[in-house]
């Protein structure tokens, strides 16, 4: 697979309002700015530079002004001139690496949405205790924290007033 084809096939996979939702920090989001605008001057260099074919050569031209022996042999050089296509092996091999970073990235996504859920169900709970404690007598607190309770009754006990 030609780099070309590699470059089309994983602009034409790569969703970037979805990745771009999922950054949160504004440093993320320069660096997936920054991404983009790097992979999209890779994808214009891919699609213009390496896709044009060369004007043939007017050889009857450099024929007139120059020896035509010499011409004659650089034309016969250049039409034996075999080039070899290329031949992708590093796509595969890189393939592997990115499949594994993408299964850790995979569970470290997972790992994070439960911490994300778990943050968001404590900060819930505090707004509530918040709101609870504005209008909480101090029965009721202690009944909610009875060791609270008892380690005031123990200072009331033994007479320790806090000076």
């Amino acid at each position: 697979m030609s780099s070309k084809t590699v470059a089309q096939q994983v602009l034409k996979d790569l969703d970037w309002d979805k990745l771009a939702k999922a950054v949160v920090s504004d440093e993320g989001r320069r660096e997936l700015n920054n991404l983009r605008r790097a992979f999209d001057d890779f994808n214009n260099v891919m699609r213009t530079k390496f896709s044009l074919k060369p004007k043939p050569i007017d050889w009857e031209f450099y024929r007139k002004r120059l020896n035509p022996g010499i011409v004659d042999m650089f034309q016969k050089s250049y039409e034996t001139l075999k080039i070899p296509k290329y031949e992708d092996t590093v796509t595969p091999e890189y393939k592997k690496k990115f499949d594994a970073l993408m299964v850790k990235v995979t569970d470290q996504e997972e790992v994070s949405r439960k911490r994300i859920e778990e943050c968001k169900a404590n900060l819930k709970r505090l707004k509530e205790e918040k709101e609870s404690l504005q209008t909480m007598t101090a029965n009721e607190y202690f009944a909610k924290h009875p060791e609270v309770k008892a380690k005031f009754d123990e200072e009331i006990k033994n007479h320790n007033w806090g000076y």
